[in-house]
Parts: C-alpha cells; sequence; structure tokens
C-alpha cells in the first residue's frame, strides 16, 4: 500500500515537470521569455518622433479673419494762409500809387507842433510809385496848400506792397503869425500823376473828432521814404 502511494506521487511529479517543460518551451517560442513572477512586463512604446511646427490656427467659421491693419497715410499738413502781404517779384512792373492802392492815415504830432502827418501804405500786389507832393483840401477849401521846396526828395518815393510813404502837413503859424485860423473836421488827400499836373485818385482819411486848427501859413512837405525826413521841416 506505501509502495502505490509512492508510485503515484512519483508520478503526478512526473506529470508536474512535463507540464513546466512544455510551458517553458511555448514562452520561448513566441519571443517573449520567460519574465520574473510578479513583475510587470515593461512597455514597449514607439521612438518619439520630432515635433512638427504648429500652424496657424484656422479662424472659427463665425467671425471672418481679421487682416493686419496698413499704416495710415500721412498727407502734409496744409499750410495756413499768411496773413501779411508779400513783396512782389523784382519782375512786377510798378504802378502809380492811388487812393484805389494805398491806405491813407492822417495822425496829429505834438512835436514838431501844429504839424499832421500823413502815412501813405501800398495795399496792392505791385509796387507803386508816389509821385510829388499830397494835394491836401480842407473842408471846402478852393485852392490847396503850397509845398515847401526844399524838401524835395532826391528819387521818386518807391512802395513795395506793404510798405509806407510819409509827408508833412504844417497846419499853423507856432507863434500865431497866420491869419484867418478856423478849424476844419473834414480832409481830402488827392495823388499826383507821373507829370505832376494832374490827380490819379483821392483818399479821405478820418480827422480827430475835434478836428484840425488851420491857417493862412499851411504847407506840405514833398513825400518823403521815410518818417524821419518827413517831420524835419
Amino acid at each position: 500500500m506505501s509502495g502505490i502511494r509512492n508510485s503515484r506521487t512519483r508520478l503526478l511529479t512526473a506529470a508536474a515537470s512535463v507540464a513546466l517543460a512544455a510551458f517553458a518551451l511555448t514562452a520561448c517560442n513566441d519571443g517573449t521569455g520567460v519574465d520574473d513572477e510578479g513583475a510587470p512586463a515593461p512597455s514597449a512604446s514607439a521612438p518619439s518622433s520630432p515635433s512638427a511646427p504648429s500652424s496657424p490656427s484656422a479662424p472659427s467659421s463665425g467671425a471672418p479673419a481679421a487682416t493686419p491693419s496698413k499704416p495710415a497715410a500721412h498727407s502734409p499738413a496744409t499750410k495756413a494762409p499768411s496773413a501779411t502781404k508779400t513783396p512782389a517779384p523784382a519782375s512786377a512792373k510798378p504802378v502809380t500809387c492811388t487812393g484805389s492802392n494805398t491806405k491813407t492815415v492822417a495822425a496829429p504830432l505834438t512835436r514838431p507842433v501844429n504839424h499832421m502827418l500823413l502815412t501813405v501804405t501800398n495795399t496792392g500786389g505791385k509796387p507803386c510809385y508816389l509821385y510829388g507832393y499830397p494835394a491836401v483840401r480842407f473842408g471846402e477849401a478852393q485852392s490847396v496848400p503850397p509845398v515847401i521846396a526844399d524838401s524835395h526828395p532826391q528819387a521818386v518815393v518807391t512802395l513795395n506792397p506793404g510798405e509806407a510813404g510819409y509827408a508833412a502837413i504844417l497846419l499853423s503859424a507856432a507863434d500865431g503869425s497866420g491869419g484867418h485860423g478856423h478849424t476844419e473836421k473834414s480832409l481830402e488827400i488827392m495823388f499826383q500823376g507821373r507829370a505832376g499836373d494832374s490827380y490819379v485818385g483821392s483818399a479821405h482819411p478820418a480827422l480827430p473828432a475835434q478836428g484840425a486848427y488851420i491857417d493862412d501859413s499851411i504847407q506840405v512837405t514833398y513825400w518823403q521814404q521815410d518818417m524821419d525826413t518827413a517831420i524835419n521841416w
């Protein structure tokens, strides 16, 4: 009885050995080999490939793609026109100064006494010649005062656009020796032509509210290029 039990034990052991050998052979044949018991097999992973450059994301279907804005074009600044007159070109042919291309101002002076300064400014676009002397008429006078001969300039007074010429009026004698003194409230200035024997226009400058006192000694100067020369007589 004991011998039968031993024989069965040896048979079972041999059968187990045969099964283990067959299992090992199968494992070797499928290329996996025999793993340690309890240790997980390492997972096979494909070699990593270099990342492809990311492409710009497409715009969403709900809104149009934004386009880069162009820089605003810079237009040259428009220059504002100048309020002052510019000198006329040298090629501009001078004309005669008249009441229509000039502005005349009459201003009483404190020095010299009993004098009035006439200022004529060229308001035209061309140079103008200020010929001779101003033919002055106060009020309703029928004649014009005489000119001071010694005040004759060396050359005809020429006014470029914006420039001024001057003449002085001696209104009355400083010592009171003049006769027929009276006050006038209006004044007319007539401009002489080139020949000096005719007038080519006139101006009516305003007088002070109290008017201008004149007498028989009234005289005028020739037109001058500067104010100091005009009031020197």
